[in-house]
């Protein structure tokens, strides 16, 4: 073990790797072959009264072999051998429950941390149960006495902030149950596909039980006095896809919960790109949970309480210093005015005409959207307030989007006015050429965009004969 970690220590991983591994292997060779616990090293010193137990040895011995665990599960994560590496991490957290060696906080850290990698898998029944294990013994480090020392202070900081990044965990595990079920469900416009909703009512009733226990078995942490608690734990929340809005509610309010929680330790003061994070975390929970609302208004309603949270943070946000956030919060603005005008359009379809009301409402959204498009395309610019020529790769999606966009919500726009109603064709077809003519010039953007470049293609060469026909109408009074 010792070699292994000072040549980790000298980043010669590959060497630790063959040290670890051979003590691994040591390890199950002699509890093959003999099985009783070993003298420990320092009983070589000691006089034949002081010896240790067979007790206190194989405690020992077992501790040793923890550790062995612990590092090949780090060598095997510096090797991106991140299958491995969650197994062995996994293993550690378990033996170390067993044999009551940890410490409550970081083994809770660890626990919650592997969670995230049980959801990268959308393995979520063994992130839940990772979570709610981390929570449970998370809560066995108590309350740090408030005494009036700095240290005592510090910890009861630490303390907390550990709390809030387990907290982070949670709101990250209910948001991609969320947004998993969500992919399941869609239908090929983005909503919700009521024939696959019941398909997989009926699936998730056949296979419910066989498959739960026999990946259960894998994956318990806990000795019998901390596994009630877990239970409980996991209970709160559920590990199946939901199907409709009431379950996506529920999960969505375990959520809810824990980004409150998150929020009380990363304040904006302090912490700003946390807190902005976990706002936005806060916000495509709604947005996910609309999707599975049928109701358009209370729908537009979820979008208003995003915008609501999202907008103050932006003002407030020196775009010098966190340009990347503020372009994040621009084009989720954007994007949340933007599926509120085309619900707020939805409605107004169903009504007999449209009212002065439901006009002025459409045209609102649809100028907010472009306003905080045009800001996310104006970040872009040069200091010479230029707009790049080719695009850098991680923004060229988002700014075709934004581009695209604006030429739809400029067609959307409602006036009675067919000069203005002109001017906003033009406009618009100038964004759709764009499009086209960016992809003509690097065809290696084609396939960032091509939903939109083909109904952009479309739109170009329908615009222009529409445009005609509204010159026409005007002729005579021009």
């Amino acid at each position: 073990n010792n070699l292994g970690i000072l040549w980790s220590e000298r980043d010669e991983i590959k060497t630790a790797q063959t040290y670890l591994e051979s003590a691994e292997a040591l390890y199950n060779q002699y509890m093959k072959e003999d099985g009783h616990p070993p003298l420990d090293p320092s009983e070589h010193f000691m006089a034949e009264e002081e010896k240790l137990t067979d007790q206190e040895r194989s405690k020992r011995f077992e501790k040793a072999y923890t550790h062995t665990l612990y590092y090949l599960a780090q060598v095997y994560q510096h090797l991106e051998m991140t299958e491995k590496a969650a197994q062995y991490c996994h293993t550690t957290l378990k033996r170390q429950l067993e044999y009551c060696g940890y410490y409550p906080v970081e083994w809770a850290l660890n626990a919650a941390t592997l969670s995230q990698y049980y959801l990268s898998k959308q393995c979520f029944m063994e992130s839940r149960h990772c979570l709610a294990a981390a929570s449970v013994i998370f809560s066995q480090a108590g309350q740090v006495p408030s005494a009036e020392d700095s240290e005592a202070e510090q910890d009861q900081q630490d303390l907390r902030q550990r709390k809030a990044e387990i907290a982070r965990c949670w709101i990250k595990y209910c948001l991609n149950l969320l947004q998993s079920a969500r992919k399941l469900l869609e239908d090929n416009v983005g909503e919700l596909d009521p024939d696959r909703q019941l398909e997989l009512k009926a699936q998730r009733k056949k296979e419910e039980d066989e498959k739960e226990n026999g990946r259960k078995k894998a994956v318990l942490f806990g000795t019998s006095d901390i596994y009630d608690s877990v239970l409980a734990m996991e209970e709160k929340v559920s590990s199946l896809y939901p199907l409709d809005f009431q379950e996506a509610r529920e999960i969505f309010l375990v959520g809810q919960n824990y980004v409150q929680e998150a929020k009380e330790f990363f304040q904006v003061d302090g912490y700003v790109t946390d807190h902005i994070e976990i706002v936005q975390d806060h916000s495509a929970l709604f947005k996910v949970l609309a999707f599975f609302e049928e109701d358009y208004e209370r729908r537009c309603k979820m979008h208003k309480r995003r915008v609501d949270m999202l907008e103050p943070l932006y003002a407030d946000l020196n775009p010098q210093y966190y340009l990347l956030i503020s372009r994040q919060l621009q084009f989720e603005l954007a994007d949340t005015y933007y599926e509120m005008m085309d619900l707020k359009v939805a409605l107004g379809n169903r009504l007999e005409e449209l009212d002065s009301h439901t006009i002025k409402k459409i045209n609102s959204l649809a100028q907010l959207a472009i306003k905080y498009y045009e800001l996310f395309l104006d970040s872009l610019r040069n200091p010479d307030k230029v707009f790049p020529e080719k695009l850098e790769e991680d923004v060229l999606r988002p700014a075709m989007v934004a581009k695209f966009h604006i030429a739809r919500l400029y067609g959307k726009l409602i006036t009675a006015d067919s000069k203005k109603q002109l001017e906003n064709m033009q406009t618009s077809l100038e964004y759709y050429t764009f499009l086209v003519d960016y992809c003509e010039k690097y065809p290696d953007a084609v396939h960032t965009v091509e939903t939109e470049l083909e109904l952009s293609k479309e739109m170009v060469g329908l615009l222009p004969t529409r445009m005609e026909r509204l010159r026409a109408k005007l002729c005579p009074f021009i």
